[in-house]
C-alpha cells in the first residue's frame, strides 16, 4: 500500500490465541485462522520436552511459501525452497514413523524406515532447536540455515544409501562427522560456508568407506 506521503508498505495482522484445551476449531480461534496467512503453532509438549522455540512444524504453516520462492532462489539460493520441502518430508514420515514405533518398537521396522527416524531426530535436535543464550544459535541467517539444511539432507542421502547397500543403522549413526553436524549452529556466520563444504566432503568420505566395507565383507561370504 501507499500511505499519504508517498512511502510504500504493507499491513500486518497478528492475532495470538490460547483456545481451551488447545482446541483449534472454536469459534475464536477458526475466526483468527480466516485472516491470517502464517500459523505458528505453539507445542506445550516441546516445551516440556526443552525444544525452543516450541513451535509444531507439522501444525503450522505459511501461506506465503510459494509467493516468496522467486524472493528465496534469488536473495538466499535456488535449493532453499527444494531442501525446505525435502525436510518436511521427512520429518512428516518420521512422525507416522514414530506412532508405529509406539505400537510395535524400533526394532520391528525395516533398516530404510530406522534411519528415517534418525534423520528426523537430527533435523529437530540440530535444525530447528534453538538456544537463545548462545551467542552463534540465538540468530542465524539465512544463508547458514540453508548451508545446515543442505549438508543435513546431503548426510540423509548418503545415509539412506548405505543402507540400501547392507550397511547397519548403527554403523551409519556412528560416523565420525555426525556430531560436527550438530555443532554447525556454533559456527561464525563468515567461517560456515567453508565448514559446511568440509563437513560435505567428510560425509562423502566417511560414507564411502563405509560402502566399500560392505561390499568386501557381502564378497567374502558369497566366496
Amino acid at each position: 500500500m501507499t500511505t499519504l506521503n508517498g512511502a510504500v508498505g504493507s499491513i500486518s495482522v497478528v492475532g495470538a490465541i490460547w483456545p481451551p484445551g488447545g482446541d483449534l476449531s472454536e469459534p475464536v480461534s477458526q475466526g483468527t485462522l480466516r485472516v491470517i496467512k502464517t500459523f505458528w503453532a505453539l507445542d506445550a509438549s516441546l516445551a516440556n520436552s526443552k525444544h525452543f522455540p516450541s513451535i509444531n512444524w507439522l501444525s503450522s504453516y505459511s501461506l506465503y511459501l510459494n509467493a516468496l520462492e522467486k524472493w528465496y532462489s534469488e536473495n538466499v539460493n535456488k535449493e532453499f525452497i527444494p531442501n525446505r520441502n525435502k525436510a518436511m518430508a521427512l520429518l512428516q514420515r518420521e512422525a507416522e514413523l514414530k506412532d508405529i514405533v509406539q505400537l510395535v518398537g524400533a526394532d520391528a521396522l525395516p533398516d530404510s524406515e530406522r534411519v528415517i527416524l534418525e534423520i528426523g531426530k537430527m533435523l529437530r535436535e540440530n535444525f530447528l532447536r534453538q538456544n537463545a543464550y548462545d551467542e552463534m544459535d540465538a540468530y542465524t541467517s539465512l544463508g547458514k540455515q540453508s548451508a545446515m539444511l543442505r549438508e543435513t539432507l546431503h548426510f540423509s542421502d548418503r545415509a539412506a544409501e548405505a543402507v540400501a547397500k547392507g550397511v547397519s543403522v548403527d554403523k551409519v549413526m556412528a560416523v565420525a562427522v555426525k556430531p560436527k553436524l550438530a555443532r554447525m549452529k556454533e559456527v561464525k556466520e563468515s567461517d560456515v560456508e567453508k565448514e559446511a563444504k568440509a563437513i560435505g566432503a567428510e560425509i562423502d568420505t566417511e560414507f564411502g568407506k563405509l560402502i566399500k566395507e560392505e561390499a568386501t565383507v557381502e564378497e567374502k561370504v558369497s566366496k
